[in-house]
């Protein structure tokens, strides 16, 4: 990844400050191209967010006047699956909401150089990891989706529905949808795409997934998927 966005919101414009130019100076230390926008409040973040100011690493103080840290990191999470959040507070009594949430890390303020660069570090690897998204218009929302977590997609008439960790129905068509997949996703028969990984095992009337779910297989799709399957490793 050349560029990263990164996003500091706190309440104290010390530490918004503070927490920035140490996030300037670890972009430029690695060489990269660094776009750091700060925000005062987790509202004035969501509000700029619906205009389409999304980011890559989110480093977010928890206590906060208004919506606190944590409320604002479940609201990305409805939406946004990718990016980054780093939590940092001066108490450590939030890591049981971390695991909802899936944050990254907590930093404890004051907040030191040496253990920013370290998170940041993470970061990038888990980003580069799992950059590749797919983008989904539906009508509560746009959704950034990680191809790994996507477990299969169906289509209904003129709607996709695509199975994530939620499910999120766009207006498209499953041929649409499979130019913006990659090499782990498989179609199989008419209303359907797979992820390959997310596969337990296949009969010949079948596909079981990981999660439990069966797919129904159409006839004569059996060594389809499992050449699909056995080709991937």
């Amino acid at each position: 990844m050349e560029n990263v966005r990164i996003a500091v919101c706190d309440d104290s414009r010390e530490d918004r400050e503070y927490i920035a130019a140490l996030a300037g100076r670890w972009a430029a230390s690695r060489g990269l191209g660094c776009v750091t926008e700060t925000f005062e409040s987790a509202e004035n973040y969501l509000f700029l967010r619906e205009d389409g100011k999304g980011c890559d690493i989110l480093l977010l103080d928890i206590e906060m006047g208004g919506m606190d840290g944590v409320t604002l990191a479940k609201s990305i999470r409805r939406e946004d699956e990718t990016v980054q959040i780093v939590f940092i507070t001066g108490y450590t009594d939030y890591i049981a909401e971390g695991y909802e949430v899936s944050a990254l890390h907590y930093l404890i303020k004051p907040v030191s150089e040496e253990k920013l660069f370290s998170v940041l570090d993470r970061a990038l690897r888990r980003l580069a990891r799992e950059e590749r998204t797919l983008t989904l218009e539906t009508p509560e929302c746009t959704a950034r989706v990680p191809l790994r977590r996507i477990r299969y997609a169906e289509v209904m008439r003129n709607y996709v529905t695509v199975h994530a960790e939620r499910d999120y129905t766009a207006r498209m068509t499953l041929s649409e949808l499979e130019t913006r997949l990659d090499e782990r996703f498989l179609r199989v028969g008419r209303s359907s795409v797979v992820n390959l990984t997310e596969i337990s095992r296949v009969t010949r009337t079948e596909i079981v997934l990981e999660s439990g779910e069966r797919l129904p297989l159409p006839r004569g799709a059996y060594d389809a998927v499992n050449r699909a399957m056995i080709e991937l490793e």
